[in-house]
């Protein structure tokens, strides 16, 4: 490109900025290498899924995905996926980080322009596609200061799928031209539904049928308190009420199971092979890769590792592509984006202490009101899949032509 004087000045400031050498201390993959850039933690999250989607095509792919200033990494991050913090704006830390990793294309989200970056992938050949541009996401003060940094910057991107029509103005502003800017909203986590054994859930079904059920999912042992005195609140009016008590980490089953011998509840524990009865107050699900089963079991999921600090939340989208009502506590900062989604779309609701959680069970248990915020939390869930598919198609085209060449 032209020699640009703001682009210059750019570089002389980027330089004066304390910087880290990039981590390279993993091997580049073998295969294709798609590289993502989330500036959000719904961004990261949904690349993860996207990840997750590319996993099923033939081929062997990775993703590195590296993470703006302040982005928490997802959970559920798979073995084809590197997690990095985005290289240091500086043309030598750039070219370091680009010679390692040589990926093969760059999704690029949100905007929060790294110009040095880009214009080192851009000169190398690598494409890039900007997904999720937000009006928002080009404010920079420096690339307000210096304009021409950012005309200079968009350019190298091929496509730009804005996430609004502001968006969209926002980077033809910028001198994207028109035709590689499309309006396709948001990319956005939808969690594919959790497989389950279906022979099990049936039989558990019948086990169950008439009787209330709620279930705790991800709960850590601090919550234990709060849980267990909401699920002795809400059965006073509903008796044979069972809860489904699923502990983060499954290695907490012993220290579950002796708060519940304390509290002189009767439960069935499921690694032991237990099954409930009709004198069952609580089913500890203490066992991996079953959220699936529980999920579909129980119209009322409350998120746990949400009531204290320290654990930020757990991915409330996996109930939700599976149709259930969500409650949840106030500390879940690495999903509040999707949490205060699913609120606005009266899917979930927010518990503060055991008196909230056992009112919101209770007024839950009337089968209409979990079924409207079921229904609202699979459609949140379900949203967005249109544009997953088309960045899907896109990727699959670019990995189409670089087997090609």
């Amino acid at each position: 490109m032209a020699r640009s004087l703001s682009f210059t000045a750019y570089k002389a400031l980027a330089r004066r900025a304390p910087h880290a050498p990039p981590d390279l201390s993993v091997p580049r993959p073998d295969g294709a290498l798609i590289w993502g850039h989330a500036t959000s933690g719904a961004e990261a999250a949904a690349l993860v899924q996207l990840m997750a989607r590319l996993s099923a095509l033939p081929g062997d792919v990775h993703m590195l995905l590296t993470l703006h200033e302040g982005v928490q990494p997802p959970d559920h991050v798979k073995a084809n996926t590197i997690l990095r913090a985005a290289p240091a704006e500086t043309e030598e830390i750039a070219a370091a980080f680009l010679a390692h990793w040589s990926p093969d294309l760059c999704l690029w989200t949100g905007g929060h322009l790294r110009p040095l970056l880009i214009e080192a992938a851009g000169a190398l050949g690598i494409p890039l596609i900007m997904i999720d541009a937000d009006e928002h996401g080009f404010d920079a003060p420096r690339l307000r200061w210096l304009p021409d940094v950012g005309r200079r910057t968009m350019a190298w991107f091929s496509t730009v799928l804005a996430a609004s029509a502001n968006g969209a103005q926002r980077v033809l502003k910028l001198g994207v031209v028109p035709d590689r800017v499309t309006v396709t909203g948001p990319l956005r986590e939808g969690t594919p539904a959790l497989l389950c054994n279906e022979d099990e859930r049936e039989e558990l079904a019948g086990t169950l049928t008439g009787r209330p059920v709620w279930l705790a999912a991800t709960a850590q042992p601090a919550e234990m308190a709060i849980i267990l005195e909401a699920h002795r609140a809400s059965t006073r009016g509903a008796h044979r009420q069972l809860l489904i008590l699923v502990p983060d980490d499954a290695a907490q089953g012993d220290v579950m199971a002796a708060e519940l011998d304390a509290r002189e509840l009767r439960f069935a524990r499921w690694s032991n092979g237990d099954w409930p009865v009709e004198a069952t107050q609580v089913l500890l699900a203490d066992t991996h890769g079953e959220m699936g089963l529980w999920y579909r079991i129980a119209p009322i999921t409350f998120m746990g590792s949400s009531l204290v600090n320290g654990h930020g939340g757990r991915d409330p989208f996996e109930p939700a592509a599976l149709g259930s009502a969500i409650l949840y506590g106030p500390n879940v900062g690495r999903y509040l984006s999707e949490y205060s989604r699913l609120a606005s779309a009266g899917a979930a609701r927010i518990v503060k202490d055991a008196q909230t959680l056992a009112g919101a069970i209770t007024r839950l248990s009337a089968p209409d009101q979990a079924a409207n915020m079921a229904h609202a939390a699979w459609e949140v869930a379900s949203a967005g899949a249109e544009v997953t598919d088309l960045v899907l198609e896109m990727v699959q085209d670019q990995l189409d032509m670089r087997e090609a060449r």
